[in-house]
């Protein structure tokens, strides 16, 4: 596992830790982490903050442009994360794990972006453990 995707598992860690589902996101560019981001649906109320979306947000507030760079997800990205990563020019994808949920993968590989599933234990440890406690919630990120 690289710093990036460590530094995107602490994000996980710390949305658990704020009683929201535990996906987190870090965009870097040229080796450098941009921003950062976790799952905020739950504390913010806000159906739309995933993981990948807070991260984009954050990054926004002090760049004006994300052509080429690469987002580091705990989770392989849905469609509405996987069309912000299309729209946005974001090149490369590496996701935690896909077992939990691989919906986004295909859309992001047609628009010609390379998507990476590192497949880590840690990633999957983290969703299994939210799912078997809060099922629920869990459905309604996923729209269920």
């Amino acid at each position: 596992m690289n710093e990036f995707m460590r530094a995107a598992l602490d994000e996980a860690i710390k949305g658990a830790s704020e009683g929201g589902l535990p996906i987190g996101a870090v965009l870097v560019d040229n080796g450098h982490i941009v921003a950062t981001g976790h799952n905020r649906r739950i504390q913010d109320s806000a159906p739309i903050m995933h993981g990948e979306i807070n991260c984009l947000y954050n990054a926004g507030k002090t760049i004006d442009r994300f052509n080429g760079m690469t987002i580091f997800s705990t989770l392989m990205p849905c469609h509405m994360c996987a069309g912000a990563i299309i729209q946005f020019g974001i090149s490369t994808v590496y996701a935690g794990e896909s077992e939990t949920f691989d919906e986004g993968r295909e859309l992001m590989q047609r628009h010609g972006i390379e998507v990476i599933d590192m497949d880590l234990d840690e990633a999957k440890q983290l969703m299994r453990d939210f799912i078997a406690a809060y099922p629920s919630q869990w459905d309604q990120d996923i729209g269920k």
